[in-house]
């Protein structure tokens, strides 16, 4: 299709604003998914998304729109997730589009991630399409939205759209000012091709599906293509587009959006920012890609079956075929066996991950307690990166520690700005500045407050979302960026459980806090840890000072249940023979620490 008539853009918004339910609206109106085909949520194909109501993964759709004038468009919509672990997705989406339409819900108003996404669009240089949403409710006050829209986002008024996407009211009108307001794409279709990726998917008959946006030149199936990084060559099998499901084309031209299935048989061959390229006539330049993309979290994952190591292996290979973001490499615990340290953009994105292990996979998974990147600077000089707690070496070779530090932005009503303080403060937070959002009268007649503070990331780890959530009651929004690496007085906290340490039990924690975390983790672990014939003592210590402990008392057994009577001589024998026989155990005596102690670092909470 001609250049001039063809469309990309992207729908970007807070979590719950009504993404989702947008784009089911604008395929019925298009007629792409036909009456009997349609369900809620249809670009969610993950059982999760639909069942958490959030969009995890990125969704691309072709739609055909065709104007009063009788003039047809081809539309290609990217829908994006909302939540923060999930931002890369975002800008990846981004990257591929000329315009992005803007949702905001006409009873919360401008939100953590509406700002977020929008400063990513606008950065860009995409032109953004505000959109007021659910005004169908009868708390909705599009009008000071609308008003807040033009003062926090710079966007004219008179240019915001205001809609019910579940009704279907308006959405004319967006499908009007996405063609009318969102520019054609540009691009040379006589150039070298030039195909950026912005996303991939593993399929067991054509190999990698790599999803790209056509900058320059045109492919056809057959035609020889490489990969310009690598240089990698391939045949495509197949070249599509998404109707929305995978739909076979003769070809995709400059400006389209579509799939290339590449035959490859590792995701990895065929990266995410990877420019395609004709192997007859390649480009000169690739184009701009995208950054890297790093994980910020990290937790061990073991089978609760040892013989299940080889499963969980072939599972977590299978999930990282269709998620890019998810990394693990082999790894070794004393008390857990073999195991996979494994990398995730947030909790949220650790938690989807066990989640699909246990249901498409049917592994019962454990899963230690999860950390953040460090870097340790040592005496001679050299910087290593430790990912797991047991890694960290001996205090006597370390110089420093560096923990990776963020910028959270947090948007809160003004009545709560004291609660949402104090919280930051105990998780060391540095106060960095404070705007109000509106001067006037806001929402529901509270004035909002726009909080910035530069925080480490290991203190978003523990219960820190539902701590804001909790002294916020639910009004707070968060958003955060990371900033690099500060130096920090950092410990690694040992369990020693019948003085044997507990490798997937230990921690890195602020010195100051490492006696506070001790003291209820064995606190804790006393009552989870079964009874024994013996004594066992249960200590947090760091390096080799005992900072906290507790015993789990032994397990009497009654010896003199069949003496009735006699010689006492004959009860004092059996005594002492059980305190002979309790001094051996406790010299050879192991003890098993349940799946239950482990879980329990997970949920412990942190104590101000």
């Amino acid at each position: 299709m001609d250049q001039a008539f063809i469309r990309n853009f992207s729908i970007i918004a807070h979590v719950d604003h009504g993404k989702s339910t947008l784009a089911d609206r604008l395929l019925e109106r298009t007629n792409t998914v036909s009456a009997r085909e349609m369900h809620e949520q249809y670009l969610d194909q993950m059982t999760l998304e639909r069942e958490r109501g959030i969009t995890i993964k990125a969704q691309a759709v072709r739609m055909h729109y065709t104007t009063d004038r009788g003039t047809t468009y081809e539309l290609n919509l990217i829908d994006t997730p909302g939540h923060v672990d999930f931002s890369y997705e975002v800008s990846r989406s981004l990257a591929a589009c000329e315009g992005a339409i803007l949702v905001v819900d006409a009873t919360q108003g401008i939100q953590a991630q509406t700002l977020a996404h929008t400063g990513i669009a606008m950065d860009l240089g995409l032109e953004v399409i505000p959109v007021i949403n659910k005004i169908d409710l009868p708390n909705a006050q599009p009008e000071r939205v609308a008003q807040e829209i033009e003062e926090a986002l710079a966007l004219f008024q008179h240019e915001v759209l205001s809609i019910s996407a579940k009704e279907g009211t308006g959405i004319a009108d967006v499908l009007e000012s996405v063609v009318r307001r969102i520019p054609p794409p540009k691009g040379d279709p006589e150039a070298p091709l030039r195909a950026l990726v912005f996303d991939s998917k593993y399929d067991p008959y054509k190999g990698v599906l790599a999803y790209v946006r056509i900058f320059d030149g045109s492919v056809r199936p057959g035609q020889p293509l490489q990969l310009m990084s690598s240089g990698r060559s391939m045949d495509p099998l197949e070249v599509g587009v998404f109707a929305p499901q995978l739909q076979p084309v003769e070809g995709l031209s400059c400006g389209e959006v579509g799939y290339i299935a590449t035959g490859l048989k590792d995701v990895r061959d065929c990266r995410v920012g990877e420019t395609i390229t004709e192997a007859r006539r390649p480009a000169t330049a690739p184009l701009p890609g995208y950054n890297p993309l790093k994980p910020m979290v990290f937790a061990g994952f073991y089978p609760a079956e040892g013989s299940d190591s080889d499963a969980l292996r072939d599972a977590i290979e299978k999930l990282q075929l269709n998620d890019a973001a998810l990394s693990f490499e082999p790894e070794a615990s004393v008390a857990l066996g073999f195991g996979f340290r494994c990398g995730f953009l947030g909790m949220l994105h650790m938690d989807i991950v066990r989640e699909r292990l246990e249901r498409e996979y049917g592994l019962s998974v454990l899963i230690t307690a999860p950390s953040v990147a460090y870097e340790v600077a040592k005496s001679g000089g050299s910087v290593v990166t430790i990912r797991n707690p047991s890694d960290l070496p001996d205090p006597g070779v370390i110089q420093e520690v560096r923990e990776p530090w963020i910028k959270a932005v947090i948007l809160v009503p003004h009545t709560f700005i004291g609660p949402v303080m104090d919280l930051m403060t105990e998780r060391r937070g540095q106060y960095v500045g404070m705007e109000y959002l509106r001067r006037g009268e806001a929402l529901g007649g509270q004035a909002r407050v726009l909080l910035e503070y530069e925080m480490p990331l290991a203190e978003m780890l523990s219960s820190f979302f539902d701590q804001l959530k909790s002294r916020t009651q639910g009004y707070a929004s968060l958003d955060y960026t990371p900033i690099g690496y500060r130096p920090s007085p950092l410990v690694k906290l040992d369990i020693l459980v019948h003085e044997q340490p507990v490798d997937a039990l230990s921690v890195i924690c602020h010195r100051d806090e490492a006696y506070h975390r001790g003291r209820a983790l064995v606190e804790r672990l006393r009552h989870l840890i079964p009874r024994q014939l013996f004594d066992v003592p249960i200590q947090a210590a760091i390096g080799k000072h005992v900072i906290s402990r507790e015993t789990v008392k032994a397990l009497r057994k009654n010896v003199l249940a069949k003496c009735y009577g006699g010689d006492v001589t004959r009860k004092r024998k059996l005594l002492e023979k059980q305190a002979e026989g309790k001094k051996r155990m406790r010299r050879i005596g192991r003890v098993e620490v349940p799946q239950e102690a482990f879980l329990a670092i997970l949920q412990l909470e942190k104590e101000s």
